[in-house]
């Protein structure tokens, strides 16, 4: 199992108190739900919302159903930001983030951080719920620690996790301000009940 030090699991369990102080309600997890058209599994809370309070991205369990292991902590929900980070995989932003990675050893520390900071993050909800982290062990998301290979996970860990974690992330949140800012919403209505 991977090893964290101490305050690799202070930063982690810090920040995974502040999000799990608001479990995912009833109402959030139909929003989700209608966001992507399927039932959230495992869904533990809303990670991070628009200005107007509609999910954009929600933190998961390590084992979904009891049994299924997933590694993707930090999911993109929003409709309209994961259409947008689509439109920057298109226009092969990512070809060019993995081409900063193979130059900038800078750039390539700070994105091994952030893989770190994944697995602890998640190693920190693995504990919470008591689930097993064996057959993912290592693993975080978007290609982490060594490529490019989702930005809808690096954004969704930029935005679950805040500015100045994931490098790339935060560079994709930046690139999408013309199409897409999480602090203007923009997000379709909601036609899910009422909020809790």
């Amino acid at each position: 199992m991977t090893q964290f030090d101490a305050a690799e699991m202070n930063d982690a369990q810090t920040m995974l108190d502040r999000i799990l102080e608001h479990p995912a309600t009833d109402y959030d997890v139909a929003v989700v739900q209608e966001q992507l058209g399927r039932y959230p599994r495992g869904m533990m809370a809303v990670g991070a919302r628009c200005a107007n309070g509609c999910p954009l991205a929600v933190v998961t369990r390590p084992l979904v159903d009891g049994k299924i292991p997933f590694p993707t902590t930090c999911y993109l929900t929003g409709p309209e930001i994961v259409k947008a980070v689509s439109h920057l995989e298109a226009d092969g932003v990512m070809r060019e983030y993995n081409e900063m990675l193979a130059l900038d050893p800078q750039l390539r520390e700070r994105y091994e951080r952030a893989h770190r900071k994944y697995l602890a993050f998640r190693h920190a909800l693995a504990l919470h719920t008591g689930d097993s982290e064996e057959h993912i062990d290592g693993i975080s998301a978007g290609g982490m620690p060594t490529r490019v290979k989702c930005l809808h996970a690096l954004v969704a860990q930029s935005l679950v996790m805040g500015p100045g974690v994931n490098p790339i992330g935060d560079m994709a949140l930046d690139r999408l301000r013309g199409e897409f800012d999480p602090a203007v919403c923009t997000c379709a209505p909601i036609t899910t009940g009422q909020r809790d």
